[in-house]
């Protein structure tokens, strides 16, 4: 969730707004598997509500053993501080096949780290009339050798569009609406008895589009409304929480191909490939390193271009065909409560009019706060404030990790 200052974010391709609750991140964290930094102690299930919500160890609000245990249907509210739809809300209504406390039990079993089965329906709408609605699901099976993600909804979006490399007066933008479904069903396969896993994905949108005066010069091509992407994926984890990881690493590298004879309008390849590091420093600072590349080819509808997606810079700003960035975080524990953050990176655009020397380097950097909110499960929350290039600021309400 983010709030922007000196131009409007548009919210689509990874942009930060969510629903703000511990549970939506709990949902991102659960789609690689859960790393719990403590196994829960087995309850007797008939403790005091009032007690899930504090910790044993020094008496904290903590929301540990409430997670855990909760199971069946959960009603999640969204929240929405975006600029660039309005402020808004919605609701989701989730559904736990079983606990993350049974899910952990049956992993020490199985020697995988096994997410619990979990199906959602959500709806939203903002101010300037931007609304979605949908459902999804995540599900592992034969002993978790097999994994499934998936959603299907319906969206009307409006948005701006700043160029995307085609246009380059920095202060020119348009608006525009996107109408129409969306679906991502992807199916993940383990190798062997590690946590590599690799995938297949299916993404197939359906959408009409329309642009306030004047549209843009863009080639005809790049207006195409039904796309239909088939890929690959490579994803390694050695991360030690999915959550707020303090070491390991989260290694994906994404192939999209685009092409008439599986349903899309016209042909391109989108590709990713992207690194998340992390070291502790001593006992209490723990340093991040992140490194994300992407590029599409072809016929590449304007609004699937390649974006730099950092904090403090707005989602879809700087397009084109190739982007680059490197972002160094680093937290500090001040007590196992609270902790500091600080984070400064910088990405490129270039392809299409600009080469890679010539394009000009977008600097963002920042800092937030952290209080460790759900200590068996490695979860902290919080937030942060970033500074971007052309006076941008933003806000962002973050649970666990931040990259994505």
């Amino acid at each position: 969730m983010a709030h922007q200052k000196g131009g409007r974010r548009p919210p689509t391709h990874r942009a930060r707004h969510a629903g703000c609750v511990i549970t939506a991140a709990l949902l991102v964290g659960l789609g690689g598997g859960a790393h719990a930094v403590d196994d829960p102690r087995p309850s007797s299930g008939d403790e005091p509500f009032s007690t899930l919500f504090f910790d044993e160890q020094d008496g904290g609000f903590d929301m540990s053993k409430w997670l855990l245990k909760k199971k069946g249907f959960l009603p999640v509210p969204i929240i929405i501080t975006e600029p660039a739809v309005g402020y808004g809300g919605g609701l989701a209504a989730v559904f736990f096949s079983q606990s993350i406390e049974e899910a952990i039990a049956q992993s020490k079993k199985s020697g995988h780290r096994t997410p619990p089965d979990i199906y959602a329906l959500a709806a939203a709408k903002t101010e300037n009339g931007t609304s979605f609605i949908g459902g999804g699901a995540m599900v592992s099976f034969l002993d978790d050798r097999w994994r499934y993600r998936g959603f299907v909804g319906h969206g009307d979006v409006h948005l701006d569009f700043y160029g995307g490399g085609v246009i380059l007066d920095r202060d020119y933008k348009v608006a525009y609406e996107l109408d129409g479904w969306v679906s991502y069903q992807q199916a993940l396969y383990r190798l062997f008895n590690t946590d590599n896993f690799i995938s297949v994905r299916w993404l197939y949108m359906d959408l009409d589009s329309g642009f306030g005066a004047p549209r843009p010069n863009l080639p005809e091509a790049s207006f195409s409304m039904r796309n239909s992407g088939i890929g690959v994926s490579f994803e390694h984890d050695s991360r030690d929480n999915t959550f707020t990881p303090s070491h390991g690493m989260l290694a994906v590298v994404d192939t999209m191909f685009y092409d008439p004879d599986w349903g899309s309008d016209s042909r391109f390849q989108a590709y990713r490939g992207h690194i998340f590091a992390y070291t502790p420093l001593g006992k209490s600072v723990v340093l991040g390193g992140r490194l994300d590349g992407r590029l599409a080819r072809g016929d590449v509808p304007f609004y699937m271009l390649p974006f730099i997606d950092m904090r403090g810079i707005a989602a879809l700003r700087y397009q084109d065909e190739n982007t680059a960035l490197a972002e160094v975080e680093a937290r500090w524990n001040v007590t196992p409560r609270w902790g500091l953050i600080g984070f400064l990176g910088a990405g490129r655009a270039w392809g299409s009019r600009t080469s890679f020397d010539d394009a000009t380097s977008k600097v963002s950097k920042g800092v937030g706060f952290r209080y460790q909110i759900a200590r068996l499960l490695g979860l902290w929350a919080g937030m942060d404030y970033a500074w971007g290039p052309d006076g941008q600021e933003a806000f962002y309400i973050q649970m666990g990790n931040a990259w994505r």
